[in-house]
Order: C-alpha cells, then sequence, then structure tokens
C-alpha cells in the first residue's frame, strides 16, 4: 500500500461534474504488418494480460481516509476485471476522421470510476474511409487519470504494450497475483491520526484542498502573486461537460524549413509560431481577435546545481507572449523567439531555489512537459481571472516505430484536460518524422474543430511558403566545355553521351522545391 503524493490527490479534489483531469493517448495501427494481416480483441485482451504485472498502475485502485485526515493510498483492487477495463468498439459506417474525433472526444469526456484502477483502453474499428491509412487499421485509446501518471515516465501504460519489433516475443506466462486484504476503517483512521500528529500542518490540508479549486497548483507563486493583463477570449470562461478534439499531421523536416526564416530559432519556436497564427487566423474569422496579443502558459527547465549535473531538472510554469497582434509571420517568429532565447538564458544562469524570484520577469517556451503538469498548471483556474488563453505543451512520445502484436503504429497524439478559465489546449506530439498539433476544447467554445485546425494547417502552410520563398534562387550550372575529340570511342560516333553527375543531381533538387502539402490522417 502506497500513498498518493499531495500533489497528485489535488487533482482529485479539483474534478467536478463538468472537468475532469483524465489524459487519452490515441494510436493508429496498421495491421498488415501483424501475423495474419489482422489484430484481434482476443489477442489484445491476452497480451494486456500478460503484462500486467509491469505496472502497479494496472490493478491499483484509490482509497481515501475517513475525514480526508491524510492523504489517499493506492491499494490493490481484490475485484479486479480486466475486461472492464479494455473495450471494442467500432465507429458506424462511413467511419470518416470527423465521426472517429467525436467518439474520441465523447470517451475522454466521460469520468473514471475511482472505485476501480484509473485507466481504460478502447479498440477502435471500422476506419476504413480515413485519408491515407491503409485497409482494415485500428485506433487504440487509453484514458487514464492524472493522478495515476507517473510524471517521470509518462506515457509509461501505453509503451509498455508495444514491442521495438514487428515481431512481438511469445507471450510471458501470466504471474500468479493474490492481492492483499483491503485495510479497515479502523486502520486508515489510525494512520491519519499518526502522520497528523508527526506533521501538524496536515490538518490544514482539507482547507487548502477546497482552495484548490481557486488557485492552480504547480504555478510558481510569483506568476499568481504578479497577475498580468490577459485579454480575454471565448476559451477563457467556463467550460461544458462536452469535449472536442482535432488533428493536423506535419512534416518534421518541413519545420525545420520554418525554423530557418529567423536565426537562432528552434522547432518549438515554430511550432508555437504556428500555433498562434493558427489562433489569430480564427479569432480574426470571428471577429474576435484581441488588440494584445494573446497569452500562453509554458513551462521551464531549471536544474538545481546542489543535486549534481544528472539530477532531472525541476519544472515551473511561465507565462509566454504569443504575438497574435502581429500580422507578418516571419516577424511573429522573430518575436517569439526573442523571449525564448532570453528565457533558455535564465533557465541556465538561475538556481532552483530562485524559481519564486522570476515569476513573469522572463517568459519561457519550452515545449516539453508531460500531461500530469500540464494538469497541474490547468487545476482551479476557474472563478479567477485567466492566468493565460491557452497551454501549448509536449506530450512525450515514443522516438522509434513502435508495434503492438506486430501491428505498426502509425499516429500518436493526445486529447488534454481542460478546465474553468482555459479551455483551449495544444498537444504536440511526434512520431516517425512527423509532428501532429492536437487542439482540445469545450464544443460550446470551438463548436466547429474542424475549421480551427484548418486554421492551424493554414498559418503552417504560410510559414511553409515564406521559408520556400526566402530561399536564395540557385544559379543555373555553368556547362563545361567538351575537349575536342581526336577520334571515335569504341561505342562509335552514334552513341549517346552520358549525363554529368551535376546534372543528375540537380533534377531531384528542382523537384522537391515545389510545394508539399502535409495531411492530417483525414484531410
Amino acid at each position: 500500500m502506497r500513498q498518493l503524493n499531495e500533489q497528485d490527490a489535488l487533482f482529485l479534489d479539483t474534478d467536478s461534474a463538468h472537468a475532469n483531469s483524465n489524459v487519452s493517448f490515441i494510436q493508429i495501427y496498421d495491421p498488415s504488418t501483424a501475423p495474419g494481416g489482422k489484430i484481434r480483441f482476443k489477442s489484445l485482451l491476452a497480451l494486456i494480460e500478460s503484462r500486467l504485472h509491469r505496472s502497479p498502475i494496472f490493478r491499483q485502485k484509490l482509497v481515501r481516509v475517513p475525514l480526508d485526515l491524510d492523504d489517499p493510498y493506492w491499494i490493490e483492487d481484490e475485484n479486479f476485471d480486466l475486461e472492464y477495463h479494455v473495450r471494442h468498439i467500432a465507429l458506424p459506417k462511413p467511419g470518416d476522421w470527423r465521426q472517429f474525433c467525436i467518439q474520441a472526444s465523447r470517451i475522454h469526456a466521460r469520468a473514471l470510476d475511482l472505485n476501480r484502477p484509473l485507466w481504460e483502453i478502447y479498440l477502435i474499428e471500422g476506419l476504413d474511409t480515413l485519408l491515407d491509412l491503409p485497409r482494415d487499421s485500428f485506433a487504440l485509446l487509453t484514458k487514464l487519470h492524472n493522478a495515476a501518471i507517473d510524471v517521470e515516465r509518462g506515457t509509461e501504460i501505453t509503451m509498455l504494450l508495444h514491442d521495438p519489433t514487428p515481431h512481438p516475443p511469445a507471450p510471458e506466462p501470466a504471474e500468479p497475483w493474490f492481492p492483499e486484504a483491503p485495510p479497515s476503517t479502523l486502520e486508515m483512521v489510525c494512520r491519519g491520526l499518526a502522520h497528523t500528529a508527526t506533521s501538524p500542518l496536515r490538518l490544514a490540508r482539507p482547507v487548502k484542498r477546497a482552495m484548490s479549486r481557486f488557485t492552480p497548483s504547480g504555478v510558481p507563486d510569483d506568476v499568481l502573486s504578479h497577475p498580468v493583463q490577459v485579454p480575454v477570449t471565448r476559451f477563457n470562461s467556463i467550460v461544458s461537460p462536452y469535449r472536442v478534439f482535432e488533428t493536423r499531421r506535419f512534416l518534421l523536416d518541413e519545420f525545420r524549413e520554418i525554423r530557418r526564416l529567423v536565426k537562432g530559432a528552434t522547432i518549438n519556436d515554430a511550432v508555437l509560431a504556428v500555433c498562434a497564427g493558427g489562433l489569430r487566423r480564427f479569432l480574426e474569422s470571428e471577429e474576435e481577435l484581441p488588440e494584445s496579443s494573446l497569452i500562453t502558459l509554458a513551462p521551464i527547465y531549471v536544474r538545481d546545481p546542489r543535486r549534481g549535473e544528472k539530477a532531472k531538472p525541476e519544472v515551473s510554469w511561465v507565462r509566454l507572449t504569443l504575438g497574435t497582434d502581429i500580422a507578418d509571420p516571419v516577424e511573429r517568429l522573430r518575436f517569439i523567439r526573442d523571449q525564448t532565447a532570453a528565457s533558455e538564458a535564465m533557465s541556465r544562469a538561475i538556481d532552483a531555489r530562485e524559481l519564486t524570484d522570476i515569476g513573469t520577469h522572463a517568459p519561457a517556451a519550452t515545449l516539453a512537459i508531460t500531461g500530469k503538469m500540464l494538469g497541474r498548471a490547468l487545476l482551479g483556474v476557474g472563478r479567477r481571472a485567466p492566468l493565460a488563453n491557452c497551454v501549448v505543451t509536449n506530450v512525450p512520445g515514443p522516438s522509434q516505430a513502435l508495434y503492438l502484436n506486430g501491428a505498426r503504429m502509425t499516429y500518436f497524439s493526445a486529447i488534454m484536460p481542460i478546465n474553468d478559465g482555459m479551455g483551449l489546449v495544444f498537444a504536440v506530439t511526434s512520431y516517425d518524422g512527423k509532428i501532429m498539433v492536437s487542439p482540445t476544447s469545450c464544443r460550446e467554445q470551438m463548436p466547429d474543430p474542424e475549421a480551427f485546425a484548418q486554421c492551424v494547417r493554414d498559418s503552417f502552410q504560410e510559414y511553409l511558403e515564406a521559408s520556400r520563398s526566402a530561399r536564395p534562387a540557385r544559379a543555373p550550372a555553368k556547362k563545361r566545355a567538351r575537349p575536342a575529340r581526336t577520334g571515335t570511342s569504341s561505342a562509335g560516333k552514334g552513341a549517346r553521351a552520358r549525363p554529368t553527375a551535376r546534372t543528375a543531381a540537380s533534377a531531384p533538387r528542382a523537384a522537391r522545391a515545389g510545394r508539399r502539402r502535409s495531411k492530417a490522417p483525414a484531410g
């Protein structure tokens, strides 16, 4: 029996009827690489069952201490039922991308049963009409509560089900499992009283938890005590219980082209600029674009020198101005890069102890943060002036091709939690040479998520065309003068001259210079 830490316990206390802390990971697979070219639900159940012992998340549920005298505990679920947690559904025909996004959003929005382990996996079939997907492709949606996700390993529960090759190892024999007896009410009360006696400040936790609905967790005190004027948009109101999700898929190499528009810009800067451009386009089309720039929450990484160079950096949230009031896309990217360059210099120079002293004096835009840290930033922002207009966050994805029972993963994205006052989150994932930008919002605030996603794509195309227009024109290759022939070759006078290496190499360059339009799974 292990105890939930205080920060994770806040996720449970801030869940409400219209906003919960669920995080959903979505993968799509090509079954042609699997044995027999198909994955069956029965084989998926067998795979998960053979790997339940690899993570305590699978079989552990939460139990609260009476009167909230202490933080909850993880205990083994003596009535664990695998088939309750793993489910099989199919999209109705025609099974297009829009239907898939609606189904995924509905699953994500439903609260998890707190009396069971906090995860569910859905095998979703019927994706035959999705653009660019092989026939019989299927999806896996893994929904977890933020309280169950390990900050250090993030997507552990999904990654441990995969293999690096299409040839899965022989199924592991199921390990015998004997659940521990659940603790009695008296035992839980005694534990709570004992911990309270050793730490009297625990008595104030119920009050602190009640206030957590009004005070975000994981955001530096300086950000809260030094408020800035954040322009209010449609995304900074109370959210409904209904979620919307969309995705647009881009090539990583094309983001590398975009970052070259500004010297020193990174791929992270380019992603932020594309998201900012999409926001500007959408709000402008709705005649709702504020005169001042929108602001996003972003993390900054600071390493504590006292813990040594190998210690993992600590994460804190800061604000970043997106430059949505700047019409020129290149100037917007330069504006974002100027801020991130300052924040990078700051993160190298300061001690972790000084985080609460820097606050908004140096905004940051490092796009490397787990779903848990995002959730901490979103807790309880309702009933307060908004801390920011949106969040742009990277969800750690696999760095190599992965296979599920032999089926190759072709797509990876995430649906993130939103809350009152912060109704828009961009989840940025990368996999197999592609970057996926996936906005999550509320159905009332974003009634047409496809139109919003198209604004993000149009912003990307604007940057891509600008980067290719900025390339210096190549001077045509000069033809070399051929020396006069003094005789005939063994091939005869009519032999055709072979093209030179320079001519052969120049043709592909010309072809690559044309416009390539990145496509999402459903165009």
